[in-house]
């Protein structure tokens, strides 16, 4: 993911911000197991904003409850080129990896599947409307006729 397109977006944090919280990037899923260890990749920093490759893949993992007791919570995410994050799977008990896990793997699957594009593209060109980009698209190439 050297050449893709960074954005930044909002990393939720999920559960009590006293109890255990982390993000991270995921880039593999290690079918074998079934437990939080499954998901290789990069730590994040979550509850606020993070700049993360456009496509990739994110599971956010968060505690409510007490120390004693505590409840699981897990969400996974796709960070859109615009800047914004589509849930794509939750689960709230112990058995939350095994839960995520066929999902998150899909996720990647899919991810490898359609690259975007790393050359001439900025995610700031989502601020524009359809009809503005087709407008300057005309312009550009009635100048180059």
């Amino acid at each position: 993911m050297d050449d893709a397109v960074m954005i930044a977006v909002e990393v939720p944090l999920v559960g009590d911000d006293r109890q255990k919280h982390w993000a991270k990037l995921v880039t593999s899923v290690d079918v074998t197991k079934a437990s939080g260890w499954a998901f290789d990749g990069e730590f994040i920093a979550d509850g606020g904003i993070q700049d993360v490759p456009a496509g990739s893949v994110l599971l956010v993992y968060g505690e409510r409850g007490s120390r004693a007791n505590p409840r699981p919570e897990a969400r996974v995410y796709v960070a859109d080129a615009d800047g914004t994050l589509s849930r794509r799977g939750e689960a709230k008990s112990r058995a939350w990896a095994r839960t995520l896990r066929d999902t998150v793997e899909r996720l990647l699957e899919d991810a490898a599947a359609t690259p975007l594009p790393a050359h001439d593209w900025d995610p700031q060109l989502m601020r524009y409307s359809d009809a503005a980009l087709h407008e300057e698209l005309e312009r550009r190439r009635r100048r180059e006729t």
